[in-house]
Parts: structure tokens; C-alpha cells; sequence
């Protein structure tokens, strides 16, 4: 087993997320690799800077057009559903939900199926008929016959759950529901659910080629999968014995990673600074982001406002393999400007001119991305 120090490690982990070291634009095929490359990007509806997706992406690739997820939603490049938590996933990773859709999801809708048990068939027959819809097309009456709306939505949400909707775009940041024959390919609904052995191994190999290194913990982690660490290592092993992936001793005498097989250890620091979606990859093993990164995440967006200490919506500044800062921000779209409420260095982080110019870039970056004009503080 080799070993690596923690430097390295955060080092592997940060230059993993192949976050672009400057301003640049990106093309709707960088995105969908971007989802590919990253096994799965979350989504959150909040978008007091912009939609997390949007950041998570564009922090990789640029700049790209604003319709771009949702045409490849549309086009079956891409799909939504529960991965570490609602994600856009790679399309060929359908089969590996097939035993998720089967359980019906996350069951959030309640028991809607037994209450209101004739909707089921007629959204069906209404999104057949009418193409894609959203939960207000159901909201009162229609061409189709009348609905109460919470239950509709909620049984959008089962047939989502279930496999028998997909979502094929958003308008603004609602779902748009259509039929999976109509939107996804045939090759990928006729595909054979893997057995659960497979189905676990393939999710630990994709979880650390997307992250660099992971615990056992973590992989459990990225996937949000039940049965903690003990249900993914028995995967991990085979893949070790396999040779596709390594168990790496830490120096810090902390749980050893698992890192994609001959994976180089020593590199150099990269050189990015980027202000990261408070739902980015990164960081969403927050044990190991404080064991690495030295930085203790907080989402702060749920708390009552005297309750917090960053503020509303703070996106963590990363510059080069450290995470240096955190910035409240707030999107002023009227007006064109990336309004910088507060900037908090952490600990034992010194103001310097660096740091100052590293903050620069990475705001310069994200208002371009947004599409905003200004920056202002």
C-alpha cells in the first residue's frame, strides 16, 4: 500500500474537478462531458446568485448558453433523478436506478396513489396527448378534465420516482414531464437492470474516478447510498483485486483512500481560483473536506438569519489546492451586478495582494458566467 501525505491528497482531490484556471466559454458537448466526467452534478432551486447546477458546471467549463442542460434533457443525452441527491446524470447510468424507480425514489409524494388512485392514468393520458407538462399545467381546469393541484403534483412526482415520467426540461425551474420513450433512447430503456454486486461496484468506480480519492465513507457519500461503509467495501475490494482502483495509505494516520489505480500522488498545486457552488462536488463529504481542506462547510441558506455566521448564500473561494475564503453574494439581475455583500478569509489566511487579485478572477469569472455586467462590493 503506498502513502501519500495530506498535501498531496487535497492536491489530487482539487485538480480532479478540472476547474478552468480562467475565463473562457463552453460548448453545449463540454457540458454534458462535464455531467459525464463528474458522474452526476446536484441541482437546488435557489437562486439568489444563480441555480447551483449552472455554477457547478460553469466553474468547469465557462461560460455556456442558458438552455443548454435543458436540451439535453430534452435530447436524452442527459436525465434527472436521486444520486447523491435530485442530479443530472449521464444517460447510460439509467439502468443502474432501475432498482431505485422500482422502490419508487425518494417517497416524498406520500401515499397519493391510494387517496386520488385514477390520476396516475390521466396525466399519463394528458402528457401523452398534450407533449411535455409541468405540474401547472394540472392546476385547475383543463382540456383534459379538472385536478386538484397537490395531489396532481404529487402524483408528478410519483410517475417521476417510478420511472414512468422523465423530465425533459425546465421552464424557469419547474419540471416539465414527458413520457421515457419519447425522450430517452430505446438502446437505454431495453438495457438490463445490473445485478446489485454490479450496480455497487460501478457506482465505487465512478464515485473515485470523479473525485481522485475517496474513503470508503465517502463513496458511500457521494451515492447518498444506505448501509454506510460496510455496503460499498466488499465493491472496493473487488476492484482492488482487479487492479481499477488502489488503497492508499494517508500520513495523517486518518482511514486510507481509495484512488484510481496507478494514480500519480505527487503533483503540483493547481493554479484555478473559483468561487464553488455551496452544493459542489468538492465538497460534498464534509468530514473529508475538513480531513483535506482544513474547511468546515456551512449552508446557512436554512438558518434563521441571526443564526448565521457567513451569511445567506456563501460560495467558498478556492485558490489553487486551499480554500482560502468564503464570499455572501447576491445576483442584482435589473441591474446587471454580482453585488458582493461580505468576503471572510479563514483562519490563519493572510490579506495580501495575491489573495486580492485570486478574489478578482474568480468573481470576474462567475458575473461572466452569469451573464452579468458588473461586479460591485
Amino acid at each position: 500500500m503506498r502513502t501519500i501525505t495530506v498535501t498531496a491528497l487535497r492536491r489530487l482531490v482539487v485538480d480532479a474537478q478540472a476547474y478552468a484556471p480562467r475565463r473562457r466559454t463552453g460548448s453545449r458537448r463540454e457540458v454534458e462531458e462535464t455531467i459525464r466526467r463528474l458522474s452526476c452534478v446536484q441541482l437546488d432551486s435557489i437562486s439568489t446568485v444563480e441555480r447551483s447546477h449552472r455554477i457547478a458546471i460553469s466553474s468547469r467549463v465557462g461560460a455556456y448558453e442558458s438552455g443548454a442542460v435543458d436540451r439535453l434533457l430534452g435530447q436524452g443525452r442527459v436525465f434527472e433523478y436521486w444520486a447523491h441527491e435530485a442530479c443530472l446524470i449521464p444517460v447510460e447510468d439509467w439502468p443502474l436506478y432501475a432498482s431505485a424507480r422500482e422502490r419508487g425514489g425518494r417517497r416524498w409524494y406520500g401515499d397519493v396513489e391510494r387517496t386520488h388512485p385514477h390520476l396516475a392514468d390521466e396525466i399519463l393520458a394528458e402528457i401523452r396527448a398534450r407533449g411535455p407538462l409541468g405540474s401547472r399545467h394540472f392546476e385547475g381546469a383543463t382540456e383534459g378534465g379538472m385536478w386538484s393541484w397537490k395531489p396532481a403534483k404529487a402524483m408528478l412526482e410519483r410517475l417521476w420516482n417510478h420511472g414512468r415520467l422523465v423530465v425533459s426540461g425546465r421552464q424557469g425551474f419547474q419540471r416539465l414531464y414527458d413520457l421515457p420513450e419519447r425522450v430517452l433512447p430505446q438502446t437505454v430503456l431495453d438495457a438490463p437492470a445490473p445485478t446489485e454486486p454490479e450496480r455497487l461496484r460501478t457506482l465505487a468506480l465512478a464515485a473515485v474516478r470523479a473525485r481522485g480519492a475517496l474513503t470508503d465513507a465517502g463513496i458511500v457519500e457521494h451515492w447518498r447510498l444506505r448501509g454506510g461503509a460496510a455496503r460499498i467495501r466488499t465493491a472496493v475490494d473487488g476492484l482492488v483485486e482487479d487492479g481499477l482502483v488502489e488503497r492508499v495509505r494517508v500520513d495523517d494516520g486518518g482511514a486510507p483512500v481509495v484512488v484510481p489505480a496507478g494514480a500519480e500522488l505527487d503533483r503540483p498545486a493547481p493554479s484555478a481560483s473559483v468561487l464553488l457552488s455551496p452544493f459542489d462536488n468538492l465538497l460534498w463529504d464534509r468530514a473529508f473536506a475538513r480531513r483535506v481542506l482544513g474547511f468546515d462547510h456551512l449552508i446557512e441558506v436554512y438558518k434563521p438569519e441571526p443564526q448565521r455566521v457567513y451569511g445567506y448564500y456563501v460560495l467558498p473561494l478556492l485558490w489553487r489546492d486551499r480554500i482560502v475564503g468564503r464570499a455572501d453574494l447576491k445576483s442584482q439581475r435589473a441591474e446587471g451586478a454580482l453585488v458582493v455583500k461580505a468576503i471572510h478569509r479563514e483562519s490563519g489566511v493572510r490579506a495580501s495582494r495575491a489573495l486580492d487579485d485570486a478574489f478578482d478572477r474568480a468573481l470576474d469569472k462567475l458575473r461572466a458566467s452569469i451573464g452579468l455586467d458588473r461586479v460591485v462590493r
